[in-house]
């Protein structure tokens, strides 16, 4: 071995470390290619794991000839660009070039990752989690009953702009209204808590749906009549 290979060894050393135990941390659709520049017809000297169907002894690839053919400063890292192996796997690919302690270029880590499964993965959860855009729903999901009633109030309250004890009489009972077309009233103790929200005694919220119930039924009534 010669005395320039002999001090480029701990480079390769350790990008052949480096190539090992990233294909050990994600699996068999990795793959770390390890390149010495010192003869491109044969370049790859290491292969962890393996996605294109290559051997050692195989070349350099075009996209790195390309690369190489610029000026040395001007070679830079290639990060996060797609390429396709020859049974037409989709990967997701980066190289990094190896220096000497002159800044000179004297190989290449290569990481190739298999994203053929995950983009079929990603097409089937993409139409999963698409949504019915007409269907204007929401839904809330609490940890206790109380929780629910608490929510509900807040929500009615709040398109009122005002505090409960500022509403009018009139608002209050538009209030329960919208509370009771909710399905608030259905949950246990409900008046109750609405009660000491508006201020108002339990009773004067039974008087309220009283008014409220009798009122739907009376349109229920008129509208049967008038078919």
């Amino acid at each position: 071995m010669s005395e320039l290979k002999e001090s480029h060894q701990p480079i390769f050393d350790l990008a052949i470390r480096t190539a090992d135990m990233l294909v050990k941390m994600f699996g068999s659709r990795c793959e770390v290619a390890v390149h010495d520049f010192a003869d491109l017809k044969k370049s790859l000297i290491h292969l962890a794991g393996n996605v294109t169907g290559r051997e050692i002894g195989s070349p350099i690839t075009d996209l790195v000839l390309n690369e190489l053919a610029k000026q040395k400063k001007d070679i830079e890292d290639i990060p996060n660009y797609k390429t396709q192996s020859k049974k037409g796997n989709i990967m997701k690919s980066a190289t990094i070039f190896l220096r000497d302690h002159k800044g000179k270029v004297i190989g290449a880590l290569c990481l190739n990752y298999d994203i053929s499964l995950l983009m079929q993965f990603g097409g089937e959860i993409e139409e999963f989690i698409n949504f019915d855009e007409q269907q204007e729903k929401t839904e809330s999901f609490f940890t206790s009953v109380q929780d629910v009633t608490h929510e509900m109030v807040e929500q009615v309250l709040h398109g009122f702009k005002k505090a409960p004890s500022l509403m009018s009489l009139d608002e209050k009972v538009e209030c329960v209204r919208q509370l009771e077309e909710k399905g608030t009233f259905l949950i246990k103790g409900a008046t109750e808590y609405v009660a000491s929200v508006l201020g108002v005694s339990k009773f004067t919220v039974y008087n309220y749906l009283q008014k409220i119930r009798t009122m739907n039924e009376f349109q229920t009534e008129d509208l049967a009549e008038h078919k």
